[in-house]
């Protein structure tokens, strides 16, 4: 949740008074509980509150992503909740609506299930709900509809962009981008040393693309429009 300050000592600190057990305690804390701990002054404490409270405006993926499901990580994370819009559709889905998630699989949506369908966990989801955090999330709009229906894999250096614009590019364009090869990847964007994902793509019969031809298709896709 990109809470400043609250580092894996502050936390431990909590734990240990008794002050959190969930992720959904840090929502309850009072500025008293943190100020009264080791090494904490009532400035920090103050800063601490204020970052705890600013979190609640973190997406939705940020915050099925800090739930730490197994094998949801923070791609995994976004494209479930670009997909599904809100926690209570995700946690109400059924498997073929999971599945049809192009970066999901079927040891995800198992993971994802036994989750959900434990009463505990949705009794922190309704704490977080009653918190006031963000569990809706709109789809990210797009500028052309070039890679609309497409998944993309990123492996390797590229020249000039970084994974994350080169991701950014892509969902802008309506595409995905998934962290794995599967059957359902499109296209593998690939760049210098790319590794084992390259070699599947060979193996799989899927196209490879460079970043001179990714940008190529872009800037003519713009200059189109």
């Amino acid at each position: 949740m990109d809470i400043d300050g609250l580092g894996e000592a502050l936390v431990g600190q909590l734990i240990e008074q008794g002050y959190v057990e969930s992720v959904a305690d840090f929502y309850s804390l009072t500025h008293d509980q943190i100020a009264g701990l080791e090494r904490m002054a009532d400035k920090s404490a103050q800063n601490t509150i204020e970052a705890i409270q600013a979190s609640k405006a973190q997406p939705l993926e940020k915050v099925l992503q800090g739930l730490g499901i197994r094998f949801v990580g923070k791609t995994v994370a976004r494209d479930i909740a670009q997909h599904m819009g809100s926690m209570q559709a995700i946690m109400t889905a059924s498997q073929d609506e999971l599945i049809a998630i192009p970066s999901i699989g079927p040891r995800i949506v198992e993971s994802l299930q036994a989750f959900f369908a434990r009463e505990a966990n949705q009794k922190l989801i309704q704490r977080l709900q009653e918190a006031g955090l963000t569990l809706t999330q709109e789809a990210r709009e797009t500028t052309s509809t070039l890679f609309e229906g497409m998944t993309f894999v990123l492996t390797g250096t590229l020249p000039t962009l970084t994974r994350t614009q080169a991701a950014e590019r892509i969902e802008e364009h309506g595409g995905t981008v998934s962290s794995s090869v599967s059957k359902k990847t499109s296209v593998v964007l690939a760049g210098e040393s790319a590794g084992s994902k390259l070699d599947k793509a060979r193996a799989w019969g899927i196209q490879i693309m460079d970043e001179a031809e990714f940008l190529r298709m872009i800037e003519e896709e713009t200059d189109g429009n």
